[in-house]
């Protein structure tokens, strides 16, 4: 895919996989619902979760976001990066209206008071990471020939 591509993929998209590091090495994966804040990916999670103690211990995380049920419809992005820390109340609300918008559907519309009443009591217990990338790879079948009609 192109950057713009990439980029436009994932405003499209809503949840990603996101891989950190267990204290054994082996990889610990969670399906996620993810925001964008200038073309960042950022989370939010309970300060307490795995994820959470995996990333205090070591930042790098893998992400991968993909589409497609057939293989020449499968299209993705794996992205490589470090989860930076952000702990400070009003950028964790604003991540996390961010996230739970995109994650009903209702994008900014979705800034309602029983919204932002759920995301400010959630909130209370989570931290957020922004990911900064160190790689990006990315794939689209559907640029590939097509089967053969049968």
């Amino acid at each position: 895919m192109s950057d713009d591509e990439v980029t436009a993929f994932l405003r499209e998209s809503r949840k990603l996989q996101l891989g950190t590091i267990n204290p054994d090495g082996t990889p610990h994966m969670v399906t996620m619902f993810y925001g964008l804040v200038e073309g960042q990916i950022v989370v939010w999670t309970y300060g307490k979760a795995q994820k959470t103690r995996n990333i205090e211990r070591d930042p790098r995380v893998t992400c991968l976001i993909e589409a497609g049920d057939d293989y020449f419809d499968l299209r993705g992005v794996l992205l490589y990066g470090t989860a930076r820390l952000i702990d400070a109340p009003d950028a964790i609300l604003d991540i996390g209206m961010n996230i739970t918008g995109r994650m009903t559907g209702l994008g900014d519309a979705g800034a309602t008071d029983e919204l932002r009443g759920y995301v400010e009591h959630t909130g209370r217990k989570r931290v957020a990471y922004v990911v900064e990338p160190t790689r990006v790879v990315s794939w689209d079948h559907r640029k590939l020939a097509t089967p053969a009609s049968a």
